[in-house]
């Protein structure tokens, strides 16, 4: 780890939320460079930390065993200087329905990059909320981020084995990390065209509720679709039953693509391209209400853009392209979120991330190492 001067961060700046907290974490572990933050979270109505903020600092603390200063709830600035990154077996409870998958965001790159041995796997247990409203779902993670770090040669399994909605919590997930080795031979990542559309798997999951629930959302959204003209047999079903304490509803729309693969390379090949589009049951609105709005999502995907990529993958797609060579894609919509994690990636790391728009539904992000 290089000896330099902590980098300091104004927690306010861009979109301003807890994502400069786990992205600055995140990077200060990957390049030694220590980090004092201020202005935590200053435009939020409860600034500072929370206790999900809190896990994330605690854990990094933890897994790279650095010095830490300001870490308690509540607090607006703290300081993190790690040290060497250490693969093992860890388990981290939130406390609370704070987002499991962002704790384990947190974690991930280091832990890709915790050494060079392939058979050193980390296995991560975090306890807390595993489907939260302003967060990635597990069944996200599972079903569109995973699949896209796999393209990068990254290789990350998550395991559901709890489920935990607000505002109980409880739910239980297990992440196994393989660190990551890049080939000398791997070249930046291209996804840049959709191809054919190859299927739509809409999935509807209650945790101790009425599963004629999960019956509901799917016929709502299946005909919603089939009226929009999308052929009928690529349309799947499955309603799940969930393990877990407290109660809820999550539902999500799994929409598979043909796609080129690196597309400069003479072994040149056609792929699948995932991506998932989530929604949360909500007791003001009715079952055939949130089945509607899933089978919303996933037409503006298809119908309004031919990009590839949607508009939460492109923001957690930023950091793992820089950290493997680089690469570009087509994203629908770039938000103040990936904004921030763009500014944020070249603050610490030598690389350029480039939005260039195509026409009104289509940029290009282009990531330069």
């Amino acid at each position: 780890m290089p000896k330099t001067k902590p980098l300091k961060i104004d927690g306010s700046t861009g979109e301003g939320g807890g994502q400069i907290i786990r992205t600055a974490l995140s990077l200060s572990m990957l390049t030694g460079i220590p980090v004092e933050i201020i202005n935590i979270r200053a435009g939020r109505a409860k600034p500072g930390l929370m206790r999900q903020h809190l896990v994330c600092l605690q854990a990094s603390q933890q897994i790279s065993d650095a010095t830490v200063s300001g870490a308690y709830l509540g607090s607006t600035a703290f300081s993190f200087s790690p040290h060497a990154i250490k693969s093992g077996d860890y388990s981290f409870d939130i406390g609370s329905a704070g987002s499991t998958s962002l704790v384990l965001q947190t974690l991930l790159p280091a832990l890709l990059f915790a050494n060079t041995d392939v058979s050193s796997k980390s296995t991560v247990t975090f306890k807390g909320g595993t489907h939260n409203p302003m967060a990635p779902t597990t069944d996200f993670l599972q079903q569109a981020f995973i699949p896209a770090l796999a393209k990068l040669d990254m290789q990350v399994d998550i395991e559901l084995q709890q489920a935990g909605f607000a505002p109980i919590g409880g739910g239980v997930i297990q992440a196994t990390i393989t660190p990551f080795m890049r080939r000398a031979d791997s070249k930046p990542l291209q996804l840049t065209k959709r191809g054919d559309l190859i299927g739509i798997e809409l999935v509807a999951s209650t945790l101790n509720l009425e599963y004629d629930i999960c019956k509901r959302e799917l016929a709502s959204a299946r005909t919603a679709l089939i009226e929009s003209c999308i052929d009928e047999a690529l349309i799947k079903s499955q309603g799940n039953k969930l393990h877990g304490i407290g109660e809820g509803n999550t539902c999500y729309a799994l929409v598979t693509h043909k796609t080129t693969h690196k597309a400069d390379s003479p072994d040149n090949y056609e792929q699948l391209h995932q991506e998932a589009f989530t929604l949360l049951g909500e007791k003001r609105s009715s079952a055939e209400n949130v089945g509607s709005r899933l089978a919303g999502l996933v037409k503006r995907y298809l119908f309004q853009t031919d990009a590839l990529v949607d508009e939460y993958l492109t923001d957690q797609l930023l950091l793992p392209l820089a950290l493997s060579g680089g690469g570009e894609f087509t994203a629908r919509v770039i938000s103040g979120h990936t904004k921030t994690q763009a500014w944020l990636i070249e603050q610490f790391l030598p690389v350029e991330i480039k939005f260039n728009a195509i026409d009104d539904d289509k940029i290009l992000v282009q990531v330069v190492c």
